[in-house]
């Protein structure tokens, strides 16, 4: 997890009216989108400027540079400034990448996240001009297929979410710390599957997933998962919390989880089409930059059950389109071949540890050498998914 910015307690429904039009429209793209508006973002830890404050309706190619000397982030915000239209998590120190999205007519704001954590760097008003572009009635059925069936996953995923954390929790506020930490992957699980949806609501990624390194007293409190995790798993010279601490973090994780649900199942709730495919490439690219560090789950070591549910979340965002990304022309067959053959792959090295279902041994038992091969098989797949995006709304990569 990484964390998402910081904004006002009150979280935008995800499309209220004009403000937010660009989801409103979630299958459209453009008749010819290989002639979409291309941008650069020069990003240091102090500045993040757009090569131009304005763009044409339709697929926008941002290609960020991170000159800085921390890992940032790029967001593209809508017009009240709290929901996240599209963001490019792990721009690494030196790194230079391609992120690919499709704006509908409106106004919009860009900044950077330095060290993916507190209020944004350089937030700039942004303009889409132009009209909504038309799509031939067989594609436009695709797409409506691609946006409905993910959008069920994803209100599957958060209704089932939703007791396995109350259990979790049960457990932890009653003092069962042995079943509480039996049950605390497993909570996570359906969580991890859809992160790139909870990222979207503005704060409430980091109240749910914020890792300790993330928090901050002026940005982020130390809440959520992982501050349940320190207690199950107390290091040397921690005080776990006492019978009324941990009620307030039970209650709030239950609180926050239930919004979450709350949220994905208001009847406007709506994804695009390259909110699945980012979806997809941000999935892996959690595992790829940060977790196989080994520190999201720095208490518990529970690691392997994030890396295989990031992974599952990625595939099931994959193959939502995957049939459009095989139709758009011979490489986007080559491409679907591609990542078809490195995500069996990925799977069946992760089979080696373990499973979801019968347990994964401890990540921090792993040697160097297997952290390695896992990191080179993620990676393995991460370059052909990076393309996902370019595919399925038929933009050039070169």
């Amino acid at each position: 997890m990484s964390a998402s910015p910081i904004r006002p307690a009150r979280i935008a429904s995800i499309v209220s009216g004009a403000a937010l039009l660009t989801l409103a429209l979630a299958g459209c793209v453009p008749n010819n989108p290989t002639s979409g508006t291309a941008l650069t973002v020069d990003i240091t830890d102090t500045t993040c400027v757009v090569s131009a404050n304005t763009a044409q309706a339709g697929t926008v190619k941002f290609t960020a540079k991170n000159t800085g000397k921390q890992v940032n982030e790029f967001e593209i915000l809508a017009a009240d400034k709290l929901r996240i239209v599209g963001e490019k998590e792990n721009i690494t120190p030196g790194q230079s990448i391609d992120f690919v999205t499709h704006l509908e007519p409106g106004t919009y704001y860009t900044e950077c996240k330095t060290g993916m954590v507190g209020e944004g760097v350089g937030t700039t008003k942004f303009t889409v001009t132009g009209t909504s572009a038309k799509i031939d009635a067989s594609k436009q059925q695709q797409i409506d297929t691609a946006v409905t069936n993910y959008i069920g996953y994803i209100k599957d995923r958060t209704a089932a979410l939703v007791p396995a954390v109350k259990e979790f929790t049960d457990a932890y506020r009653g003092g069962d710390d042995a079943k509480a930490r039996e049950l605390y992957a497993l909570a996570r699980v359906n969580y991890e599957r859809i992160e790139p949806t909870a990222e979207a609501f503005g704060d409430l990624d980091p109240k749910i997933d914020v890792r300790e390194g993330d928090a901050s007293e002026d940005g982020v409190p130390f809440i959520g998962f992982h501050r349940i995790e320190k207690d199950l798993w107390a290091p040397a010279g921690f005080t776990p919390s006492d019978a009324a601490g941990r009620a307030v973090l039970a209650d709030g994780l239950v609180q926050d989880i239930q919004k979450l649900y709350d949220l994905v199942h208001e009847k406007d709730f709506t994804v695009s089409l390259d909110d699945i495919s980012n979806g997809a490439i941000g999935l892996l690219d959690e595992v790829a930059t940060s977790k196989i560090t080994g520190e999201e789950d720095e208490f518990s070591h529970t690691d392997l059950y994030d890396f295989q549910a990031n992974v599952e979340g990625a595939a099931v965002a994959y193959g939502n389109v995957r049939d459009i990304a095989k139709a758009a022309d011979a490489e986007g067959a080559k491409l679907v071949e591609s990542i078809d053959a490195k995500l069996t792959s990925l799977n069946t090295l992760l089979a080696t540890y373990g499973s979801i279902d019968a347990g994964f041994v401890a990540y921090n038992t792993l040697t160097t050498d297997q952290v390695k091969e896992l990191s080179d098989e993620i990676n393995a797949l991460s370059e052909p998914l990076s393309k996902l995006t370019h595919t399925v709304l038929g933009v050039s990569t070169k």
